[in-house]
C-alpha cells in the first residue's frame, strides 16, 4: 500500500512540474527596425553636422566611445572626441558627406555596424586652403538600456591620406 502511495505521490509531482515547465520565449528578429533606426540616427547626425552643432553630435556617441581616426591618437570618451572633433567641425571649411553601403544588425538585437564612404573637406593645416579626403567609413553601434542606440566604435580609412 506504501508503495502504491508513494508511487502516486511522485506522479502527482511529476505532473504538476512537467506542467509548469515552459518553452523559452521565441527570439524576436528585430534586425530590420534595428537597421532603420541606425539609417535615421545616421541621416540626423549628419544634418547636426552640417549645422556644426557639435553638443548635438557628440550626443551620438557612448560615454566610452573609441574614435579611431588617421593621424591622431585613439579618442576615448565623448569629452576626448568632442575636444578633438569640435575644433575640426568649426572650421568654416569644414563639410562631410557619407554614403551607406552596409548596414548590419546582431540576431541579439544589441549591436549593429555601418560601412560607407565619405567626402570630407576641412581647412588644411599646411597651406591653410581647404583639401578633400575621400575614404571609408565603419561605425559600430550598441543598444543602451534604455533602448536608444550609440556609438561605441568609430573609425575613418582615408583613400589617401591628407
Amino acid at each position: 500500500m506504501r508503495r502504491n502511495l508513494l508511487i502516486i505521490t511522485c506522479s502527482i509531482f511529476l505532473v504538476m512540474f512537467a506542467g509548469c515547465a515552459t518553452a523559452p520565449a521565441p527570439v524576436v528578429d528585430t534586425r530590420e527596425a534595428d537597421i532603420q533606426a541606425i539609417r535615421d540616427l545616421d541621416a540626423e547626425s549628419l544634418k547636426d553636422l552640417a549645422n556644426k552643432d557639435i553638443d548635438r553630435f557628440i550626443g551620438y556617441y557612448a560615454d566610452e566611445a573609441l574614435c579611431l581616426y588617421p593621424g591622431m591618437p585613439i579618442l576615448e570618451g565623448k569629452q576626448a572626441i568632442k575636444a578633438s572633433l569640435g575644433p575640426m567641425i568649426a572650421d568654416p571649411n569644414y563639410s562631410f558627406t557619407q554614403q551607406s553601403l552596409r548596414v548590419e544588425a546582431s540576431k541579439g538585437g544589441d549591436m549593429v555596424y555601418s560601412v560607407s564612404t565619405y567626402v570630407m573637406t576641412a581647412t588644411d593645416a599646411k597651406t591653410s586652403q581647404p583639401r578633400t579626403e575621400k575614404g571609408k567609413y565603419l561605425t559600430i553601434y550598441s543598444k543602451q538600456t534604455d533602448g536608444s542606440w550609440k556609438v561605441v566604435v568609430d573609425a575613418a580609412v582615408p583613400d589617401v591620406t591628407m
